[in-house]
Formats: structure tokens, C-alpha cells, sequence
């Protein structure tokens, strides 16, 4: 069977129907199931365990940068949203409601969570009294409720799982430098654990958290030129200080508001993950966070000592802290290897009796299906080897997707042109007028993704109106 040629046929082509294969690869790799609450979805074990994963690499270095975990209710009563007027108005049409407990009327309605900066705000009045007490660098891991009206599975759920940060420093500088550190590491471990290139600048007044004086933004593409606004960090200034009342006594005894931020990843990033590295056979997954880093496939496993020397294998490679799957069910060879590669294992061994007797095994590595005989005295070092081996390449690939697909535009008419039929970012400067932007979004339904001021041109003009030019934007179709 040739490289090529399509192994699981229940997965629609990418090229035949993009949505559809996004859908068949959720269901068919077991990655979830629709549940009967409408907009919402079970996460199955093999998709919960790369949400696991996911959570393990950010939790790692949420506490190598001096983070803390902490868990906040699920429920917010209605005064306390209303404590923030641009924060609520902003959530307000996605918001879910509890108006009894049991058959008794709740004297006052209780807002399922959609995030949680009145909950930390309320906390931190309570527990901030001295500048010692600063700066409070507090995470949780949770999941929200926002009411979507369109749904698809780990793209857009009404209930969805994610870690918001909510952090209280002294000053205004201490609390953006927290935002864009996060930033930082938001597109770090993109590229380094899911082997995804982001794009991160500023997002626009319109498309700004609510409450927010700026928010940050990772934004990735996908297979199809669309974006995937894949993690936001937010500086909140001191309005939510000066709604809730959040003050600490100076070292100069003078009483002033904290200044804070929030910033977050959710979920959706496993949508990323499909969308970015998946082919028309399912799954490609980057070993950081693949739930089986190498799956051992015995050949003539009823074959005397074939069982025995696979074992073995899966025992040495195990030792090495490497996640591993030894697959010695009943079923034939070829199956498996189709139901391994569907569920994106990045490496495959296979060992049979000629191998044994030759002293290797075979490697197959998912992104491309290059075979190679290893040695099995060095499979210790040659598998982590073909490992980060495969996370480059298809790194790579994606950097090289995402460069191909962003075009400059420096007229209306082309812009509109290049945006409604040729998929992928536009770069192209930007007046900051709302009318222009919205101008954009109406005759296009493109968005502003990201502001990237460094790179705009001295003397640029609006794509839009032709007027002086204060932004350079990345402009896109997104999820």
C-alpha cells in the first residue's frame, strides 16, 4: 500500500468537505461524542487525555513563572457581575442563568460562570491589604458556560473547558509586563508543545475583552486559511480594582488600587490541533501531547517469542518516561495500523519474527510514513530521536503554511478581492477608525486578528478610506 493512499474511509477528504472531515476525525479518533444537552459534548478518554496533556504543559510552566492554582465557585450572583459595567454588557447576551434552587425562587439570579474576573475581584478585596500582600499570581483550571448559538465540537461549546489566570500587581507596569509574559509563553508552548506557529499582537478596541484596557492575542491558521484565535491575555488596568474596591497600603502608607490582568487557553486548542496537523487519514499528533507516543504493533504475534520480545520493548521505551501502547489485541496487522495512524500516534514499531532474528525493528513515523530498520540495542536513543524529529517537521510544515498564505493588500478593491476568494491573512494597514473595520467585517466577514504596529510602513495609508494609516493589522476569516 502505497503512502498515499487513504487507509480509513469513513474520514471525508480535507478538499471534498473541510467541516466534514473536521467532524468525522472528533468522532471517528473518539476524541468525543455528542451529548444530549444541546451545544454541548462528552469528552471521550482519548480526547480528554490530550486535554490532560495540554493542561500538564501549561501547568508546568504556569508554576515555573511563579503561578499558583486556586478554584473559584461556579455560580456568580447577579450584583456581582453588575459591578463592572463594561465587563457585564459584554457577556450579558451569552450569559446562562439560575432562577431556582429546588422548586424555591432565588431571590437573586445566579450567572452560571462565563469567566471569572468579578469572582477574583471579589476574592482579592477581601484577602489584598499591603503592598507585602502583591503581587497575587493566582490560575485556575475550570470549566465556563457561555451560551454559543452556533456550535462545533471543541471549537464553540456552550460549556467548554479552560484555565483562566487572574493576577493583582501594585503597579500598572508590573501588570502589563505579567500580560505580555504570558503572551510570550502562550506562544511558546504553542510552538513548542503542539508544534503550532501563532501569530500574537494586539487586538482592536472593538474585538477587546469586555473590561479590558488592552488584550493580547495568539492567533494560529488552519489547514483551510482560517484563524483560530487560540489564547488571549488581557491587561485590566484598575477599573475592576475601583469597582470592587481592591486597595493595599503602599510602602509609603499611601492606599492605591491594584492593577490586574487575566489571560487563558481553552480547549478549542485541541480543535487547533486537528485542524493544523490532521490529513485525510485523521490525527497527527506532536509527541508532547499525543496520549500514546509510540504505539508497538507485533507482526505474527502467535509466532513463539514475537509477544515476548515486544513486550520487552514496550518495557525499555516506558523506562525511558515514554508514553507507549502495545497493541497485541486479535486483530489483523493492517487494522491496526490504519486505527493507530487515524488516532495520530506519532510512531509506529512494528516487530516480527525476521526482525527478531535480525536484531530490529521497523519505525514508521505518522506525518510522512518513512519506514526505517532500527537496532533494537539503540532504540533508547533513536526513538526520542525520530520523535522530536517528527514535532520539527511538522512544525515546519505549518510555519511554512501559515507564511505562504499572508498576502500585503494596499487597496480596497484588491483587498476585498484576495479576502473573499483566496484563503489565508491579509497584512494591510488600518486608519483605527471602527467605521473601517466594521466596513471590513460587513462586505467581507473578515475580522481584525491582530495589530503589529512595528511593521507598518512610514507613510502607510487605510486599506479602507485611503486616510493616514496608525496600525498594521493582520486581517482574516476566523472560527
Amino acid at each position: 500500500m502505497s503512502k498515499n493512499e487513504k487507509l480509513v474511509q469513513a474520514i471525508t477528504s480535507r478538499d471534498e468537505d473541510f467541516a466534514r472531515w473536521y467532524t468525522d476525525i472528533c468522532l471517528r479518533a473518539e476524541l468525543c461524542s455528542y451529548s444530549s444537552v444541546r451545544g454541548c459534548i462528552i469528552l471521550r478518554p482519548y480526547g480528554y487525555a490530550i486535554w490532560e496533556l495540554i493542561t500538564a504543559e501549561l501547568d508546568r510552566r504556569f508554576k515555573e513563572t511563579g503561578h499558583q492554582n486556586v478554584m473559584m465557585p461556579l455560580f456568580i450572583p447577579e450584583g456581582l457581575l453588575q459591578k463592572e459595567k463594561d465587563h457585564v454588557e459584554g457577556f450579558a447576551p451569552e450569559v446562562a442563568w439560575v432562577t431556582h434552587g429546588g422548586e424555591e425562587k432565588l431571590q437573586e439570579r445566579l450567572c452560571v460562570r462565563p469567566t471569572s474576573e468579578t469572582l477574583f475581584c471579589d476574592h482579592y478585596a477581601e484577602i489584598i491589604e499591603s503592598w507585602r500582600d502583591l503581587p497575587k499570581l493566582y490560575n485556575q483550571w475550570v470549566s465556563v458556560v457561555r451560551w454559543e448559538k452556533t456550535t462545533r465540537p471543541f471549537l464553540r461549546t456552550r460549556e467548554f473547558f479552560w484555565q483562566e489566570g487572574h493576577t493583582a500587581h501594585a503597579t500598572a507596569e508590573e501588570a502589563v509586563k505579567e500580560t505580555l509574559d504570558m503572551l510570550e509563553l502562550y506562544a511558546e508552548f504553542y510552538e513548542n508543545a503542539l508544534a503550532m506557529p501563532v501569530l500574537r499582537g494586539l487586538k482592536s478596541e472593538s474585538e477587546k475583552f469586555a473590561g479590558a484596557v488592552n488584550t493580547y492575542t495568539v492567533e494560529a491558521m488552519m489547514h483551510d486559511g482560517k484563524a483560530l484565535q487560540a489564547g488571549t491575555t488581557h491587561y485590566l488596568g484598575d477599573g475592576f480594582a475601583k469597582a470592587f474596591n481592591i486597595v493595599y497600603t503602599d510602602k509609603d502608607n499611601t492606599l492605591r488600587h491594584v492593577h490586574q490582568t487575566s489571560w487563558g487557553i481553552s480547549s478549542r486548542s485541541i480543535g487547533g490541533l486537528i485542524m493544523v496537523h490532521g490529513d485525510d487519514d485523521g490525527l497527527v499528533l506532536p509527541p508532547a501531547v499525543a496520549p500514546y507516543q509510540v504505539v508497538i504493533v507485533p507482526i505474527a504475534q502467535h509466532k513463539e517469542g514475537v509477544l515476548e520480545e515486544a513486550k520487552k520493548l514496550s518495557e525499555r521505551l516506558k523506562a525511558l518516561g515514554l508514553r507507549v501502547l502495545l497493541d497485541d489485541s486479535d486483530r489483523m496487522p493492517g487494522w491496526k495500523f490504519s486505527e493507530h495512524e487515524m488516532k495520530g500516534v506519532p510512531l509506529r514499531l512494528e516487530v516480527g519474527p525476521r526482525d527478531i532474528a535480525e536484531g530490529r525493528c521497523i519505525a514508521v513515523s505518522r506525518d510522512n510514513r518513512e519506514k526505517l530498520e532500527l537496532p533494537l540495542e539503540n532504540v533508547d536513543t533513536t526513538v526520542p530521536e525520530l520523535l522530536e524529529a517528527l514535532h520539527q517537521r511538522i512544525l515546519l510544515r505549518a510555519k511554512k503554511s501559515l507564511e505562504a498564505r499572508i498576502v500585503d493588500r494596499n487597496d480596497w478593491e484588491s483587498f476585498v478581492e484576495t479576502m473573499n476568494t483566496v484563503p489565508g491573512f491579509i497584512r494591510a494597514p488600518w486608519c483605527g477608525e471602527e467605521a473601517c473595520e466594521a466596513q471590513v467585517k460587513e462586505e467581507t466577514t473578515a475580522t481584525s486578528r491582530c495589530l503589529i504596529d512595528g511593521e507598518l510602513p512610514e507613510g502607510s495609508h487605510c486599506v479602507v478610506c485611503g486616510k493616514p494609516a496608525r496600525h498594521m493589522v493582520y486581517w482574516g476569516k476566523a472560527y
